[in-house]
């Protein structure tokens, strides 16, 4: 069996040269600022130190004194904490999400 060669004028991906396309020029400024803004990450560190920390220590706090020694309780009651901080963080993340569409809605009625 033979196989076909196959001719073509264009250059593969590892032929070509991208990099006109990537760099700014002398007169344009780089964007450097960050993808995702700082207050979008310390909600995101005080949720998960939250959900690290919540449970545990509800797990330790009520096993001895609220419930007496019994870890099976106490135990749920951690699990009902990790799922009340769940909770509040897609509560808090969909409230974000709203009110930037309501500030880009101000903002077109503004240009209006």
């Amino acid at each position: 069996m033979t196989s076909r060669r196959i001719v073509s004028n264009e250059k593969n991906l590892l032929e070509r040269d991208d990099s006109n396309d990537r760099t700014p020029s002398a007169s344009e400024k780089s964007n450097i600022s960050p993808a995702v803004p700082g207050a979008v990450i310390l909600k995101l560190l005080g949720f998960t130190a939250a959900m690290f920390g919540g449970p545990i220590g509800v797990y330790f706090l009520t096993v001895n004194t609220v419930f007496r020694g019994n870890s099976t309780w106490a135990g749920a009651t951690a699990a009902i904490t990790a799922n009340l901080v769940l909770i509040a963080y897609v509560v808090v993340a969909m409230k974000e999400d709203q009110s930037d569409k309501i500030a880009a809605e101000q903002s077109a009625k503004k240009k209006r």
